[in-house]
């Protein structure tokens, strides 16, 4: 029955992520009344003691909430019905970092999986994304444990290569969660569990542009779009970088407009891939600038976000993390340039997950709005991933949406639950 009430829901919100991000764009917030500053984007992201071990919360065995779907029509199904785990397994689980609240969220996922299979979990990751070498020498530590499964979420997925080489060798499966393994050695990823990036991206750019068409219509000058990513090696991210990148490329140039990326060597380069006809930035209508800190903080993004944001002719700007939006909150925090109204003058933040600044950010209206990830679910099947492994069946990756949220429905059912805090 239980499986059944989730199947239930997942479609439910499957067709909200359909409707938000698929297809025409998601319509778009409508202009808010300007509210005062909130301190609270002045905050750093929530960071919880990292380094060690999460302590995993108690959760009881409930009905899963509703989330978004695959990136494909879903059936009211998954692979994970009627599962049962054979032993008392305890799996490694290797997270990015505990510097965002995402992290938190996917473990409540993991916390209702393991109630429901009677398996438990054991969830470390180091003080940053950025601290690589840590998260390695935690992944060597684990398989050194010859544990049953290991969940990984790579922070450098060329990083990782050798220890899963070790893990195919050790017959050790690994799911991948939150971001793939595009190299991984043959044999050590037995699924990978993740918002189909590339998509989520698209509902970025298609919000973005929605908000922003008329005013690139009717420019008498070039003008500026900027997108913070949080770095260019992790693959989820580049994926998601270039979703928003080629898309809003895509729908400015079928408007007649000429498009040029600039600024990180990696995006810049691969939108030329993918577009042959770009502008340079001299003769172009529309300026993409994608730029990437060198470490994935708050104080970092928020330093890129107000250099584009302090050019006179941005009018657009996507922070495509958690950690990247609240930096383009900070930078606004005292240039005031956030807005939901583009025909007033208002410069257009876009967000990507949740947390209690970015939430805050859009209900007043200095973020027009975000797209959200599904970090619960994907924690929740992660689990149930590694237990089919454990038992010795044939496990297939499991993709989410990302979808669209605003102020209109940032409390709706199909939504709310994954918005951390």
């Amino acid at each position: 029955m239980k499986k059944k009430v989730l199947a239930t829901l997942l479609s439910a919100a499957m067709a909200m992520s359909l409707l938000a991000g698929c297809g025409e764009a998601a319509a778009p917030a409508p202009a808010a009344e300007p509210a005062a500053e909130e301190p609270a984007a002045e905050e750093p992201a929530a960071e919880e003691p990292a380094a060690e071990e999460a302590p995993a919360e108690e959760a009881p065995a409930e009905e899963a909430p509703a989330a978004a779907g695959g990136s494909g029509e879903y059936t009211g199904g998954t692979q994970f019905d009627g599962v049962v785990a054979k032993e008392a397994y305890k799996f490694p689980v290797d997270v990015k970092s505990f510097q965002s609240t995402y992290w938190q969220a996917a473990l409540k996922g993991m916390d209702m999986a393991k109630a429901e299979l009677g398996v438990d979990y054991d969830a470390h990751g180091p003080n940053s994304e950025s601290d690589i070498a840590d998260q390695v020498n935690m992944l060597n530590s684990d398989i050194n444990s010859n544990p049953p499964g290991i969940a990984l979420a790579a922070c450098d997925t060329k990083s990782v290569l050798d220890s899963l080489k070790d893990c195919a060798d050790k017959g050790i499966p690994v799911v991948a969660f939150d971001t793939g393994v595009a190299d991984a050695p043959e044999g050590s990823i037995v699924a990978t569990v993740a918002t189909d990036n590339t998509q989520a991206g698209e509902v970025a750019a298609e919000n973005m542009y929605a908000a922003l068409k008329d005013v690139i219509a009717g420019a008498s000058a070039p003008v500026r779009i900027g997108e913070i990513n949080q770095d260019a090696t992790a693959l989820n991210i580049q994926q998601r970088g270039m979703g928003f990148v080629n898309k809003i490329t895509d729908l400015i140039v079928a408007d007649g407009k000429k498009v040029a990326v600039v600024g990180n060597e990696f995006y810049a380069n691969e939108a030329k891939k993918a577009h042959a006809d770009l502008a340079d930035e001299a003769s172009a209508d529309v300026i993409i600038e994608v730029a990437v800190p060198a470490q994935t903080t708050v104080e970092l993004c928020s330093a890129q976000a107000q250099a584009i944001l302090s050019k006179k002719d941005t009018i657009g700007v996507f922070g495509s993390n958690q950690t990247a939006a609240e930096g383009l909150l900070a930078a606004d925090a005292n240039l005031s340039l956030l807005g939901t109204d583009a025909a007033g003058g208002d410069v257009i933040g876009i967000g990507f997950d949740a947390g209690s600044i970015i939430k805050g950010a859009i209900q007043d209206g200095t973020m027009y709005g975000a797209v959200t990830q599904s970090p619960l679910m994907m924690g929740y099947y992660a689990i149930y991933a590694l237990t089919m492994a454990a038992n010795g069946d044939k496990v297939e990756d499991f993709p989410t949406a990302g979808y669209w949220y605003d102020a209109t429905n940032i409390d709706d059912p199909t939504i709310a639950p994954n918005l951390y805090d």
